[in-house]
């Protein structure tokens, strides 16, 4: 089942990063896709944000991989974005990664989509038009995690 949610500015975005990192208590891979500069960074630092991890959260666009291991659970954060093969993807130990205890999120996740397990989660962002902030977040998660979705939302709504 396909959710749509419209954040109004960066905060808004990190917040809902914040709201659904503070129910993942799980192993959860996060497929983040949209246009250059639409906030998929941002929205990785409200998930580690809501997983308790202090560190300053930057992309890793030179670096492919981030590891941040102080929070509730850890958090490897993927940019795939200048990845030459999904080779060069598994080189790194992309495998080894995805069956760890911990929250992958994978920003230009469709780069790499035959590489990712079926209980993968999509998050899509998507510039809105009307304003330079504004953005519609679209969610697709699998059954497993379908609950912790249902409750971000409904948190995200009752404070906005």
């Amino acid at each position: 089942m396909n959710h749509i949610l419209t954040v109004n500015n960066i905060d808004e975005t990190i917040c809902l990063g914040k709201i659904l990192g503070s129910y993942i208590n799980e192993k959860m891979i996060i497929a983040l896709d949209g246009d250059l500069g639409c906030g998929k960074t941002h929205f990785t630092k409200g998930l580690a944000l809501g997983i308790n991890i202090k560190e300053s959260i930057k992309s890793p666009t030179f670096s492919l991989i981030n590891e941040y291991e102080e929070g509730k659970i850890p958090l490897y954060h993927f940019d795939v974005y200048r990845l030459e093969s999904l080779d060069e993807l598994f080189l790194i130990g992309f495998d080894d990664y995805i069956n760890k205890d911990a929250l992958i999120v994978i920003e230009w996740a469709s780069l790499i989509h035959d590489a990712l397990p079926t209980d993968t989660n999509y998050i899509n962002i998507y510039k809105d038009d009307s304003s330079p902030y504004k953005r519609k977040i679209e969610f697709k998660f699998s059954k497993r995690y379908e609950k912790i979705l249902e409750n971000t939302i409904k948190k995200f709504k009752e404070g906005n």
